[in-house]
Order: C-alpha cells, then sequence, then structure tokens
C-alpha cells in the first residue's frame, strides 16, 4: 500500500511553518532560537526553516555528543552548519552522563538513553537563559504519537514547528528544503548508543506505521476497516496500544482541582493572553 495519503504541497507547508516560527518566537518578545543539532532529519528540518524565518544570525545550532556519538553524526550536522552559515558550539555531555551513572553501574540502556537525552536538553536551555532565546523543538508527529522520546528530554521544547509532521512527510519537507541527501538517506537513529536505530528499536519501518496513524487519525477509520486495508491485526493492536499508553507524555501535567480556577482546568487562556479576568 503506497502512503499517498500523506503527501503534502511541501511549498505551503514552508510558508506556513516560517511564518509560524516567525510569530511564535516575535511575540514574546525574543528574537532568536536554539536548538540541538544532531546530523539527523528532522533537526536539520527545523533549522532550515529556522534560518528561513529568522535569519542566519538568530539561529544557534548546538551539537551535543556523547563518546559512544556516530562521528557521522557530526559531519551530517556540520554540512548543515556550513551551507546556513549560522553559529554553532559544541558541548559533549559525556562527563555528565558518566558521573550521573557512576554510582548506578546497573543501569539498562534505556535509562542511560533517557538521561543523555535530559542533559542535551539541559544544555540547550541553560544556552537558552544565558542568549535570551527559545528553544525550538524536533519531535516529529510520529514520534509523538507512538510516544517515541524523552520527557524532559528531546520532547521538550518552547516551539516546536514540525510536531504535525509525519516521519514521511518530514522527508518530503526536506527534499523541498534541499536539505543534503546524506542527512535525508540516513538510517534514523537518535545516536543513544553506539549503532542505535529507530526503527530498529520500533520494530517496524517509518513508512508502515505513518500510514496505519493516517488512517487511524486523519481519517479515523476503524480497527475492521483498517484491517480490511491490509493491515496485520497484531500491528495494529499494537500501534494502538503505544498511542493510548502514551498519552501522558503529550500533556501537561495533571494538576488536582481544589479551587475555583484551577491551572490548565480553568484557567485555560491562550498562550498569548494579555490580562486575568
Amino acid at each position: 500500500m503506497e502512503p499517498h495519503d500523506l503527501h503534502l504541497d511541501y511549498g505551503l507547508v514552508e510558508s506556513i511553518l516560517i511564518a509560524f516560527i516567525r510569530n511564535e518566537i516575535r511575540k514574546f518578545g525574543f528574537g532568536s532560537v536554539v536548538l540541538g543539532l544532531s546530523g539527523g532529519i528532522d533537526s536539520a528540518v527545523v533549522c532550515e526553516l529556522a534560518v528561513r524565518a529568522l535569519g542566519p544570525d538568530n539561529v544557534l545550532s548546538v551539537m551535543m555528543p556523547y563518546r559512544t556519538s556516530s562521528r557521522q553524526s557530526l559531519d551530517h550536522a556540520q554540512l548543515l552548519v556550513d551551507r546556513l552559515g549560522i553559529r554553532t558550539e559544541t558541548m559533549p555531555v559525556t562527563d555528565v552522563v558518566d558521573a550521573f551513572f557512576a554510582t548506578r553501574q546497573d543501569a539498562e540502556r534505556l535509562r542511560r538513553g533517557n538521561v543523555m537525552a535530559r542533559a542535551r536538553m539541559l544544555c540547550l536551555y541553560d544556552v537558552s537563559a544565558r542568549d535570551s532565546s527559545l528553544v525550538l523543538g524536533t519531535s516529529n508527529k510520529t514520534e509523538l504519537m507512538l510516544g517515541y522520546g524523552t520527557m524532559f528530554g528531546d520532547m521538550a521544547s518552547a516551539v516546536n514547528p514540525i510536531g504535525d509532521l509525519y516521519k514521511t512527510q518530514l522527508r518530503g519537507l526536506a527534499r523541498h528544503l534541499e536539505i543534503p541527501a546524506p542527512l535525508i538517506d540516513k538510517q534514523p537513529s537518535a545516536d543513544l548508543w553506539e549503532g542505535q536505530s529507530d526503527e530498529q528499536d520500533l520494530g517496524f519501518s517509518y513508512d508502515s506505521v505513518d500510514m496505519l496513524l493516517y488512517m487511524m487519525l486523519e481519517e479515523r477509520m476503524d480497527r475492521e476497516a483498517i484491517l480490511a486495508e491490509g493491515i496485520e491485526a497484531a500491528f495494529y493492536d499494537r500501534v494502538r496500544r503505544m498511542v493510548v499508553r502514551n498519552q501522558y507524555k503529550r500533556m501537561m501535567p495533571v494538576i488536582a482541582k481544589l479551587s475555583s480556577r484551577t491551572p490548565g482546568i480553568d484557567f485555560r487562556y491562550a498562550r498569548d493572553w494579555q490580562e486575568i479576568r
């Protein structure tokens, strides 16, 4: 089954996202952004859009390798830096992560990966405070729906321009933006440990899960209709469990209601409200 339904007018998407970044950053009095540049397609697309929205002088990319990180990731990130002419800093997270686990030798890979992702976000938010800039997010819709990310780690940001684009749509947008081919064609990886692969971790390809998610979310097809399209029942059930189970990652913390105006329940003004009523 071809994911033809996921195709977009990428010229229009580009225009919308450039306006989105420019508006969301500037309406709060900020003029610059910082983001983690991993050498992957998601951060590359966000970086390209940010430069087109704000100009290269107002975009800072930060490379945050761990000692087991791929040299190729840094090389690919540098490709984009050279292409865009943006400022960049390198902040290795090895010492922070290793110090944390010095007394936790039994920690499995997942725990180490989570701490690595949070250490990287620690760097970005420190730079944000130092430079009075906002952190741009780089989590795509597939990752957010599946919960494939670390809370307060790679999922954290002030503004996320690509959170409503599936991974396969990111590839289409990347080609439209003329992102260097090595970044588009490489195997997706969060680079949390040596040889790590997104699709290997998930157990399925982005192409297959994006089509399933599209049918579930955008077309609102029920289980019977989706299975009639040739999707295997076990695959459908697993993905649906992931989407439901990880809802908490997509929400603000739940606050116990004790007053007449509880944050997030009754006190729900837009982010740019100007006065209390």
